[in-house]
């Protein structure tokens, strides 16, 4: 399993001392610039990190400008970008470098945590031992269903869950409850530990 590396630069000391602990505690390896330059001078010096949270209004620059010097030499860095102001124009700018993500100040540790989580699964790295669970759960359920020739639009029927949930829970974006598996193994025919893998 990936140990996800994080990158913030933030020029507020306790927005990085506040996402140092949150994510260090999920098992990330956090590094905090407060300084801009210095984060960028890490990055050019090639210095592995998965994830980049970068703050949009910062001394002397803006989070944008970083971004697209960053994006001269390395284009795979997710981004992530914290702005108290948010505008459609930095919206837009974000957008057209590959931003993974654009959140409001003040963000809670849940949303953050959710973030990180949905930003790295779509990179290809596993945080943590509870989102491979969901993962596999995910991909067992679509296997057994694409077996069975069942649409999801079907599988809402059988379960009476919302096709919106099913799709989360085979894209591993949302934890399944217990009542939830249940309704799927019934729909499936499947006995419920069958969707677990091999945990």
């Amino acid at each position: 399993m990936s140990r996800l590396r994080v990158l913030t630069i933030d020029d507020d000391a306790n927005v990085c001392e506040f996402l140092r602990e949150l994510l260090t505690a999920d098992g990330c390896e956090v590094v905090s610039e407060t300084d801009p330059h210095a984060g960028f001078e890490r990055l050019k010096a090639q210095e592995t990190f998965h994830i980049l949270i970068l703050d949009l209004k910062m001394p002397g620059v803006e989070g944008i400008e970083l971004l697209e010097q960053i994006r001269k030499f390395n284009k795979d860095i997710a981004a992530i970008i914290l702005t108290a102001y948010p505008s459609l124009e930095s919206a837009t700018d974000a957008i057209n470098l590959d931003v993974s993500a654009y959140m409001q100040k003040p963000f809670s540790g849940d949303e953050m945590r959710e973030t990180i989580a949905r930003v790295a699964r779509k990179k290809g790295i596993v945080v943590r031992r509870e989102d491979e669970l969901h993962i596999t759960i995910g991909a067992r359920i679509r296997e057994v269903r694409k077996k069975r020739e069942l649409t999801l639009k079907q599988m809402g029927r059988r379960t009476n869950l919302s096709v919106s949930l099913l799709s989360q829970i085979e894209r591993a974006e949302s934890s399944a409850s217990v009542s939830s598996l249940y309704k799927i193994a019934n729909a499936l025919d499947v006995r419920i530990v069958e969707l677990f893998g091999d945990f």
